[in-house]
């Protein structure tokens, strides 16, 4: 393959939200700074925001602290967070918002000029075009540097400090390796681990981004990087089929979850993010399913409101209604639980981070969903982790020194030249992405056992995501599309790996769904504590950490 050299101040990998946000915050820093975007598809429409938004789901609403935020997120969240990052991330949550507005974003305001809230921490926005916003802020930066359609599959690391990474084009036959003084990792989590609810031809819809494959998590396991919380998994709920958030109905009209016999059960089982997905299973295994979002005494302007918001974010839904002239005032919404996902938006996997946000390997910082520890930072919470990301990462350009690893390089790039000289292998790529999903499903915790696993399953898990690696690593890619696809199906197959370990490591239920463990139904205060890991010899061990206070300043001690 042709290869192309890139040198750079500062390199940040993954054009989403926070990356998109990390790079023109670094730029307005320092102007003379030399600062890359490197992402696997277009800056424009990539990343959880591509196809847009309703609402800006983390904001500070009148009379509100960042205190009152993070007390939700900590309360959802069971206790198992990072209290400094979430009170540093809702520090700056205002303040991004409003820098969303000066870049376009249309946010709705009252007839007194305020905005418009949906609840204590939400405001509604006219979000469609969030991220075409986003990606032109970023280009009127002149010294960022964008790189679309290359997948970057491993960092160049040398005695726990990053200088850069390697990736390739998905379109042509070149290698791009990138020499960088700082790193910020802004990929975003992990889908398609487990059998989805839509298989088949509807596989695409899916709650998460199906290009979302936790490459930044792979990259850094492959590293050394310590990670945290895998086994705090995040089920959607959802509308049936569609997959259209529910929170749009849920706190926008303010439906109650109520199963076949009309019956509200939400209270039954308690209102956590997670309790609501564990109260709808439990209904339907009780045979009081289909579960529905009331709506049926809804407004016909609510009806208006509720068609309007989803076209802005999820038109399938609103299609739905009108195609089967069943609009939600007629037919409650019939709703269910997702396959599980690994993130750090909405639950609190990712790297083990520094309250800066620098992970465990020196110059590499992490931001949004990758950044782990600070569940239901959403939008606006990636946003403010980017400018953290961008801060920390320029105060360490004066520290660090380009070099190369030229080693490193030479095994990454002679690895992407034997995939696309291999001969076909008996197992296609797509095949054993489709085992990984099934092995999941069956018996760690998936849709099929009602998100429920014990020991015995975790084992057999492991002991078939081991030999799923074997066979990826003998399979061929025929063209860069392929060598894309195989290096997915590599990074989920390593993510398959850790979170097997976390869910084995932690032995209680803490939260029900994400992690039931029937080994071990109670919760424990033993484990009050966070569950990290690093990759080791093809190994993940286990680290047991204690709990990081609201104010307390963390550091790396490695």
């Amino acid at each position: 393959m042709e290869q192309k050299i890139i040198t750079t101040d500062l390199l940040v990998i993954g054009g989403g939200a926070a990356g998109c946000y990390a790079a023109r915050h670094a730029a307005q820093l320092d102007p003379k700074l030399r600062i890359t975007i490197v992402e696997k598809a277009d800056i424009r429409r990539s990343g959880c925001l591509a196809a847009g938004v309703n609402a800006l789901n983390a904001y500070i609403t009148k009379g509100k602290t960042p205190d009152f935020y993070v007390d939700y997120a900590k309360n959802d969240a069971a206790g198992i967070v990072r209290e400094d990052l979430l009170l540093t991330l809702s520090q700056r949550l205002n303040k991004v918002t409003a820098e969303l507005e000066k870049i376009g974003l249309v946010i709705l305001k009252d007839a007194n000029g305020e905005y418009v809230a949906r609840g204590d921490r939400n405001i509604k926005i006219n979000g469609e075009n969030i991220k075409p916003l986003l990606a032109r802020a970023v280009r009127k930066q002149r010294q960022v540097k964008i790189i679309n359609h290359v997948n970057v599959v491993d960092y160049l690391v040398a005695d726990c400090h990053i200088y850069g990474a390697v990736g390739f084009s998905t379109v042509t036959e070149q290698a791009y390796i990138f020499h960088a003084k700082a790193v910020i990792i802004a990929t975003g989590g992990a889908s398609g681990l487990y059998r989805l609810n839509n298989p088949g031809f509807s596989k695409h819809k899916m709650w998460y981004p199906p290009f979302n494959t936790g490459a930044g998590y792979a990259m850094g396991l492959r590293a050394g990087a310590e990670m945290t919380t895998f086994e705090m998994r995040f089920i959607a709920l959802r509308c049936k089929d569609t997959i259209a958030p529910v929170g749009t109905i849920a706190q926008g009209v303010g439906a109650k979850q109520v199963n076949a016999l009309g019956e509200v059960y939400e209270q039954k089982y308690g209102l956590r993010t997670s309790e609501r997905v564990y109260g709808t299973v439990q209904e339907m295994q009780a045979g009081r399913g289909p579960c529905y979002l009331q709506t049926d005494q809804i407004t016909a302007a609510q009806e208006q409101d509720l068609y309007h918001a989803y076209l802005n974010m999820s038109p399938a839904q609103t299609l739905k209604w009108l195609e089967a002239k069943q609009g939600p005032r007629k037919q409650n919404v019939e709703i269910e639980g997702t396959e599980p996902y690994i993130v750090g938006g909405h639950a609190a996997s990712g790297y083990w981070v520094s309250t800066e946000r620098e992970t465990t390997i020196h110059g590499l910082f992490a931001a949004g969903d990758v950044a782990g520890g600070a569940p239901q930072k959403y939008v606006t919470g990636a946003l403010a982790e980017g400018e953290i990301a961008a801060e920390a990462a320029v105060k360490k350009l004066t520290e660090t020194d380009i070099s190369e690893p030229a080693v490193i390089t030479a095994q990454i790039l002679a690895q992407a030249e034997t995939y696309l000289r291999q001969t076909a292998s008996f197992y296609q790529i797509r095949e054993i992405e489709e085992g990984m999903q099934k092995v999941m499903d069956s018996y760690a915790g998936g849709i099929t056992t009602h998100y429920e696993y014990n020991g015995q399953q975790l084992a057999l898990a492991q002991q078939k995501i081991t030999q799923l690696q074997a066979l990826i690593e003998q399979a061929a890619a025929a063209d860069m599309h392929e060598l894309m696809s195989l290096y997915e199906v590599r990074e989920r197959l390593l993510i398959c790996q850790c979170v097997i370990a976390h869910l084995a490591a932690r032995k209680e239920t803490r939260w029900h769904s994400f992690a039931e463990n029937l080994d071990h139904p109670q919760v424990d205060p033993h484990f009050n504590k966070y569950v990290n890991s690093v990759y080791r010899a093809g190994k993940v061990q286990i680290i047991f950490r204690d709990l990081v206070k609201r104010r307390q300043r963390y550091e790396h001690q490695n």
